[in-house]
C-alpha cells in the first residue's frame, strides 16, 4: 500500500505525473501509481466527503473541482491520466441509458476532452461490467442529421431489441450497429490517437471473497512526444524510428485476426481455514481466509448493531474487503458519517484488482511498457 507521507523533492523525482478524475478514495490510483511507480499530483473529486479522503491520503494535490467547469488549458500536464467516471447509466442494476449526453455516465465526454487538451502519455480507465451492454448514444455534430448511428431507444430490456450485436463482448465492429458504450470509449480514444487496450476482471481473480467484476482499460498515446517518457530513463528527446502504432489495417474491423492474450499468473490455491474460522465464517471460512492472507491482517465483524434498526454492515469490514490500510476511510479524523463511508467503499475499487488487470494489458503490448 502506498506510503501517505512519503517525502522527495520535486526538483528531483522522476516520477511519472499522474492526474486524477472521479477519484473517490484514490482505490485506481493506488495501482497507477504502483505499475508506473508514478505520483499523483492533482485529482477532481465533486462528492465533498469522499475528497476529504483522497485530500487527507495525498495532501500535496489540489482537488480541481468539478470536471465540467475545468479550464484545462490552466491545468498541470501529467503522464497519466485515470479515472472511473460515473456508472449509473451503464450499471446491469440502473435504467442502462448508457452514454447519453447530460446523465452522469455522459461524464466521459468531459474526460474525453481532458485527454484531449492535456495529451497524456497514458489514459487509464475503470467502470463496471454494463459498458460492454449498454448502448452510446452519441450527440450530433453540427450540422449532422443523420442519427442512424444512435439506437432507437435507450432503456429497452433486451439488447437485441436495441439493435445492438449478440455477441456480449463486441464492441460494434459491425458499422449497421450502434455502439456498446465500451465500443464507443474505444472509438473516442482512437479517435484522440490512443491505442487501448481492455480486460474484464474479477476481484476474486486475485483472491478477493467477492466478484466486484470490472472493466480496465489502458490506453497509449501512438504519437510520439517530444520528450518520450519510459520509466527508469526520465526524460528524452526521441528520435525517428518505425511506427509501432500498427494501424494501417486494409481489412474491415470484423476480419481483423484476435489477439491470444498472455494470461496473468494471479495469487490463490488452496487455502484451509481452522476450526474457529469455520465456526465463524461457515461456507464462507475458505475465502475469507484466502483474503486474510492477501490483505495481510484479520477480517474484523461483519456488522455493527444499531438499537433502531438492528445490525447495520460494518465500513471496517468493507474496508477490509477492498484490501485497503485500516483507517482509509473510517479514521474518525475524517469526519465521515456512517452512510458517507458505505458510499465511498461501494463506489470504489480494489487497488490490487485494478493493478493486476494494468499489469495484464501491458503484457499484451510489450512494446509499450514503461518498465524494463
Amino acid at each position: 500500500m502506498r506510503e501517505p507521507n512519503d517525502e522527495r523533492d520535486e526538483s528531483t523525482d522522476r516520477r511519472l505525473r499522474v492526474g486524477s478524475l472521479f477519484s473517490g478514495y484514490g482505490g485506481l490510483d493506488l495501482a497507477v501509481e504502483q505499475v508506473f511507480d508514478a505520483r499523483t499530483i492533482w485529482f477532481s473529486e465533486i462528492n465533498e466527503p469522499v475528497a476529504r479522503v483522497f485530500a487527507h491520503h495525498w495532501p500535496d494535490a489540489p482537488n480541481l473541482g468539478d470536471i465540467t467547469a475545468i479550464d484545462w488549458s490552466a491545468v498541470e500536464p501529467v503522464d497519466v491520466l485515470c479515472g472511473g467516471f460515473p456508472c449509473q447509466d451503464v450499471s446491469t442494476v440502473g435504467k442502462m441509458a448508457g452514454l447519453v449526453p447530460g446523465t452522469r455516465s455522459g461524464l466521459w465526454a468531459h474526460m474525453a476532452t481532458a485527454v484531449e487538451a492535456l495529451q497524456p502519455e497514458w489514459v487509464v480507465i475503470e467502470n463496471v461490467r454494463g459498458l460492454l451492454s449498454a448502448p452510446a448514444i452519441r450527440p450530433s455534430s453540427e450540422g449532422d442529421d443523420d442519427e442512424r448511428h444512435n439506437p432507437s431507444a435507450a432503456t429497452p430490456e433486451d439488447a437485441t431489441l436495441r439493435g445492438l450485436e449478440p455477441d456480449p463482448w463486441g464492441l460494434g465492429d459491425q458499422p449497421a450497429r450502434p455502439l456498446r458504450a465500451l465500443g464507443a470509449v474505444l472509438g473516442d480514444l482512437a479517435d484522440l490517437r490512443y491505442d487501448a487496450r481492455w480486460i474484464g476482471l474479477p476481484a476474486s481473480a486475485i483472491g478477493a471473497p467477492h466478484p466486484r467484476f470490472r472493466i480496465f482499460v489502458l490506453a497509449h498515446h501512438t504519437v510520439p512526444h517530444p520528450p518520450r517518457i519510459r520509466l527508469g530513463e526520465g526524460w528524452r528527446d526521441v528520435g525517428p524510428g518505425a511506427n509501432t502504432s500498427r494501424n494501417y489495417r486494409p481489412e474491415p474491423p470484423g476480419v481483423r485476426p484476435r489477439h491470444q492474450a498472455r494470461t496473468p499468473t494471479l495469487p490463490g490455491g488452496d487455502v484451509r481455514a481452522d476450526r474457529g474460522v469455520l465456526r465463524r465464517w461457515g461456507r464462507y471460512a475458505a475465502a475469507i481466509s484466502r483474503w486474510e492472507q492477501v490483505v495481510g491482517r484479520s477480517a474484523p465483524a461483519p456488522t455493527v448493531l444499531n438499537e433502531d434498526a438492528g445490525p447495520r454492515p460494518s465500513p471496517i469490514f468493507v474496508e477490509w474487503l477492498m484490501s485497503l490500510d485500516e483507517g482509509w476511510v473510517t479514521n474518525p479524523l475524517l469526519g465521515l458519517t456512517h452512510v458517507q463511508q458505505l458510499t465511498a467503499l461501494g463506489n470504489g475499487v480494489v487497488p490490487g484488482q485494478a493493478a493486476c488487470a494494468l499489469r495484464a494489458n501491458l503484457w499484451r503490448q510489450p512494446e509499450l511498457r514503461p518498465f524494463g
